[in-house]
């Protein structure tokens, strides 16, 4: 049974039931019995009746399975459910009681759209005429109008939501980044993500060797006592052949990052950082005039899956981790041996759950990454690790980075440079707030987790970036685009 205030769990068990439908080989035969199994009823218990709550769960169940949740499908990651969005209010305006039915009527003369017309004890607003310019509730001597605002809408950096006719939540495909932070504001949980759960459960079935690359944002997600080898003990008991963490990617990253930085500081020329998927996104689709500006680097992501891919060709690579932009970057960019699926934390907890495996405390004896490759996780790092690896190679140039934290500040950045205004020499751009630890798809909330994140990476050995890439083949891959 469900109550309003657990979407949370609602998502995190449609999952498990996939999941372990998958596993067992039963979903063609549970697909159309799971919305029962979890709205039992006869009551309803988050919405209208039992029958809308079962249809959200058939549509969460078709993203679980990586489709999309109705007939239509743009190709988009992120999808609106629309059974679910139809509850969130229609008009964006609306006339409370504090209206006084006053004779001066000033928010009825200040709309140009005919919108609002007088009732019988206050004002009534028209949703199908309002076009939202918010006149009347600046002409409002009495404050009466509020502004019902979506958070779809308003966490939305690239203003890629719109509504239909009834009011439900439309993506534009052509503007949304994938950043995911609709899916994480939306309190209905009407908008979520495609899944490759299926996928890579078949692939563990199939008996195929899948590796999981854990993000380096994980480590405070879960507590002081889940560790990066807490992480590698349960997948490898879950069946994939192991686990090896993106902080190392970050490492070679790093490499490549700096030889392109210096390169163009010294030719006069200005780069953006290629980490943050939402970053590229951004970039491509709303600054594409400064796409030849971002660094042809691969992500830690793509280092690591073709690292694992030189020594055997025939792996499969799955990422993990906080961000919902790394399954574009798996889906939409298509770079030659990257990651073949992403996964959030929710959907790798289910694979677990239903192999009956759980995350156990283990001492933090696992590590292929340097300090700085596992701080790429937050803002900043990517610039502080570079700065590093020059400092080792004793190349060091008076470079100046600007860190755009967040989705807003990489706006910012973004349009300095295109104006030629832009003071720093590179843009490290993440586009979630404090980094990947602030992705839309993390554990824990970014101030709770960084007081235990800090601590379990200062626990980790201080090897430098150049000794650590010399324990690997950097020539049986390229690290470019």
């Amino acid at each position: 049974m469900y109550d309003v205030t657990s979407i949370q769990n609602l998502k995190k068990d449609v999952l498990y039931f996939v999941a372990k439908a998958s596993f067992e080989g039963t979903l063609e035969e549970e697909r159309d019995l799971i919305p029962e199994k979890m709205i039992e009823g006869p009551e309803p218990t988050f919405r209208c009746c039992i029958y809308k709550e079962r249809e959200i769960v058939r549509q969460r169940i078709r993203l679980a399975e990586g489709k999309a949740p109705g007939a239509e499908d743009d190709g988009n990651i992120v999808q609106v459910i629309k059974s679910a969005c139809a509850d969130c209010p229609i008009s964006s305006y609306v006339v409370t009681n504090n209206c006084q039915n006053c004779l001066g009527k000033d928010c009825i003369k200040a709309c140009r759209f005919g919108a609002i017309e007088p009732g019988h004890t206050r004002s009534r607003i028209d949703p199908q005429k309002c076009k939202e310019c918010g006149m009347c509730a600046k002409a409002c001597p009495y404050n009466a109008i509020a502004h019902v605002s979506r958070p779809c809408k308003d966490s939305c950096p690239v203003d890629a939501i719109s509504y239909d006719e009834y009011g439900v939540s439309v993506i534009d495909e052509e503007k949304c980044i994938r950043c995911g932070q609709c899916a994480a504001k939306c309190p209905f949980g009407a908008i979520g993500t495609k899944t490759w759960i299926t996928n890579v459960i078949a692939d563990l079935k199939a008996g195929k060797k899948v590796y999981a690359i854990l993000a380096p944002a994980t480590e405070g997600q879960f507590g002081k006592d889940i560790t990066m080898e807490s992480w590698r003990q349960a997948v490898k008991k879950a069946g994939f052949e192991d686990l090896i963490e993106a902080g190392l990617g970050g490492d070679m990253t790093t490499c490549s990052e700096a030889e392109e930085w210096l390169e163009a500081y010294r030719n006069g020329e200005k780069k953006t950082t290629s980490c943050c998927p939402g970053f590229v996104n951004m970039i491509r689709k709303h600054y594409p005039d400064l796409a030849d500006m971002i660094s042809t680097t691969v992500s830690p992501m793509c280092a690591v899956s073709r690292m694992i891919k030189a020594k055997d060709p025939d792996a499969v690579t799955v990422f993990v981790g906080p961000c919902v932009a790394k399954k574009s970057e798996v889906a939409d960019q298509k770079i030659e041996g990257n990651a073949d699926y992403a996964l959030n934390y929710n959907e790798i907890l289910a694979i677990l759950k239903a192999k009956d495996v759980e995350l156990e405390p283990a001492e933090n004896t696992y590590q292929d990454s340097t300090i700085f490759g596992k701080f790429y996780g937050n803002s900043g790092g990517v610039t502080d690790s570079v700065l590093e690896y020059m400092k080792e190679t004793e190349q060091n140039e008076d470079i100046k980075v600007c860190k755009a934290n967040g989705a807003a500040e990489c706006k910012k950045a973004l349009m300095f440079l295109q104006r030629g205004r832009l003071p720093e020499d590179f843009i490290e751009g993440m586009a979630c707030e404090g980094g990947c630890v602030g992705g839309p798809s993390r554990n824990e909330e970014i101030i709770k987790a960084r007081k235990v994140r800090e601590t379990m990476i200062k626990s980790a050995d201080d090897r430098k970036i150049t000794d650590n890439l010399k324990r690997y083949d950097m020539d049986s891959f390229s690290m470019h685009r």
